[in-house]
């Protein structure tokens, strides 16, 4: 007997309703949902406090002079009583119920005209010949409202009575002068200010780093990837040696000019000198190339002594032209009191960063160019060789590309883990990757293409992916404890999540691109370079710079949880606030964020809508 489909959908359906009843009751378990405490005085008075005081952001400081109103009045009732006194109504005055009355009794006071929904005392004033100007007890307070009138019940002290009048007296506050600015809006200037450009520098930065690694990890770009094996093994022979000789040249060259640093003659030479060399050389040596040497070992040798003699001028401009700007900033920034310091520091700050970054440079460059001689050279054995041949070639380069590429992995690894034992460090790696090349190599095809380029690929969305999740405040806590509390640290951890952001943003864009202008450009006979820059990037900028300036928008909504742990910008001073409970001040704080935020997603849709 068939069930009928409508009795099978009804139980499936109510099995389906019964299934997320028990999520969502377990999801209230677990997340502690309890109604009761909301309905608590306690927390709807502190929940009443906070919100009311959000509400009455401390933007303005006043200036207020002490407002002393007094009335006579009688401790102790005289024969016949006591007439009402008669009061200057033309400011801020005061009403009693009674123009006297016993000690310990309990009156009534009106005052009117006193400062909008201010506050104050209300004292008794014992005269007495040994005190004329009389001696103020305290009896009670007042809270003025919205029209500055108050209605309060004292009791009188319980005083000795005298023939003579006293005095009743209200001592509030009267504002005077324009409003100000408070501390509070300054401070909050300050860092609104510093959160805008410390997410602004992030961003930059960040997308400089992003465009390029956004094609690598483009699928479309890097599956057209296909090298030879004996390319492939050249290459990686050819990087670390580069690196290597690199590293080496830098600390050469950079000790070589070190005594020439300290003349300011010296080194504007050598800034001007070196480049102009270099100009020279690299027109001279164009001019002079020998086409007969084509495809022949010797025209490559001498295309790699030219690219490293001009890859060493460069260095040593970039040496150069770092110790003259540190040297300017040096002697423009002596005093902090001198007009736009922050510009004469600046140009300090750009010769340290190319000191920093001449090491980095010498160390991809050099490795870019002997990676390159050896990748050429391994795919004219692949394209001249015979397949036996370069099998055998295979058989013996492939396994010391493996054994480098495992020792350089485990002394990354050693960085972290410190293994410190020559036998993990060189031995194990050595071997593993050495029979893992010699396995490649036997089941490889000698002259097939490998698709390198989607290995690649793999790398560097693995990378992206690691780096994305996590999150930027976990960043700014390291960050913290590299360059110490500020809003440098925010800036590095921002800039950091962006190149990953934006890689990967940037990255499915490539692959989203129109595959009709690749291949028409390809027609032509352009090579890898020129594919890119003339069929992808025209189809790409539009985006980029619309995910860009997003990208801007979200660090600078980023900044605040950034600041607290110490990334600087407005969310430092917003925890402080916090902690110390001084809501008034976090809501000028918050206020000031909604503004930043709104305006900048209004200048980035205009934008936007313009330009993209």
């Amino acid at each position: 007997m068939k069930k009928s489909p409508a009795l099978l959908k009804s139980v499936v359906t109510g099995l389906v309703t019964i299934l997320t009843l028990i999520i969502f009751a377990y999801g209230f378990s677990v997340t502690n949902v309890n109604f009761e405490e909301t309905r608590s005085e306690r927390r709807l008075a502190s929940l009443t406090r906070i919100l009311r005081a959000l509400a009455h952001p401390k933007i303005f400081d006043y200036t207020y002079e002490t407002l002393n109103v007094e009335v006579p009045f009688y401790l102790g009732c005289p024969e016949g009583g006591a007439a009402f006194p008669e009061v200057d109504r033309s400011g801020a005055f005061i009403l009693v119920n009674a123009g006297c009355a016993a000690p310990k009794e309990t009156i009534t006071v009106e005052g009117h005209n006193f400062q909008e929904n201010s506050s104050g005392s209300i004292s008794f004033i014992g005269i007495s010949p040994e005190a004329p100007d009389g001696v103020p007890i305290s009896i009670g307070n007042f809270q003025a409202d919205a029209q500055g009138n108050f209605k309060v019940e004292v009791t009188l002290p319980n005083r000795q009575i005298k023939p003579e009048p006293q005095a009743l007296r209200a001592t509030g506050q009267i504002q005077v002068g324009a409003p100000m600015l408070s501390q509070e809006s300054k401070v909050t200037w300050d860092k609104i200010i510093e959160t805008v450009f410390m997410a602004l520098l992030a961003t930059v930065f960040g997308t400089l780093l992003a465009v390029p690694i956004s094609f690598f990890s483009a699928r479309n770009l890097m599956s057209e990837v296909k090298s030879p094996l004996s390319n492939i093994s050249l290459s990686l022979i050819g990087w670390p040696l580069g690196m290597w000789l690199g590293i080496k040249t830098s600390k050469f060259l950079a000790n070589l000019l070190m005594p020439l640093s300290n003349s300011f003659l010296l080194v504007l030479a050598g800034t001007l000198v070196f480049p102009t060399l270099g100009f020279f050389f690299a027109k001279w040596f164009l001019a002079n190339q020998n086409e007969e040497l084509e495809y022949r070992f010797r025209k490559r040798l001498i295309n790699l002594l030219y690219t490293v003699s001009l890859a060493a001028l460069a260095l040593i401009s970039i040496l150069f032209a770092s110790k003259l700007l540190l040297q300017i900033g040096a002697y423009l920034t002596p005093n902090k009191d001198v007009p736009l310091y922050f510009l004469r520091k600046f140009i300090a700050q750009i010769g340290d960063i190319i000191a920093m970054l001449a090491p980095v440079f010498a160390t991809l460059v050099s490795g870019g160019i002997f990676g390159g001689f050896f990748a050429q050279l391994g795919q004219t054995i692949s394209d001249r060789m015979p397949a036996a041949t370069a099998k055998i070639f295979n058989l013996i380069v492939t396994p010391i590309a493996g054994a480098a590429v495992g020792i350089l992995i485990l002394q990354g690894l050693n960085w972290f883990y410190q293994f410190n034992d020559p036998a993990i460090l060189f031995y194990l790696p050595a071997g593993i990757g050495a029979a893992l090349g010699l396995t490649l190599a036997l089941v490889a095809a000698p002259k097939q293409p490998l698709p390198i380029g989607i290995f690649i690929y793999g790398i560097f969305r693995t990378l992206l992916n690691g780096t994305r999740s996590v999150e930027a405040l976990i960043m700014a806590i390291v960050f913290v404890a590299w360059v110490g509390l500020g809003p440098f640290a925010g800036a590095l951890a921002l800039g950091l999540h962006t190149v990953a952001s934006n890689a990967k943003l940037y990255s499915e864009q490539v692959e989203s691109i129109l595959a009709g202008p690749l291949e028409a450009i390809q027609a032509t006979g352009a090579n890898r370079l020129q594919t890119i820059i003339f069929a992808v990037v025209p189809q790409i900028i539009p985006p980029y710079i619309s995910y860009t300036m997003y990208r801007w928008d979200i660090n600078v909504r980023m900044s605040t949880i950034i600041g607290f742990v110490g990334g600087g910008g407005i969310g430092f001073i917003l925890q402080q606030n916090i902690n110390l409970l001084n809501y008034r001040a976090a809501s000028v704080n918050m206020l000031a964020i909604a503004i930043v935020v709104s305006s900048m997603d209004y200048i980035s849709s205009v934008l936007r809508e313009k330009y993209v």
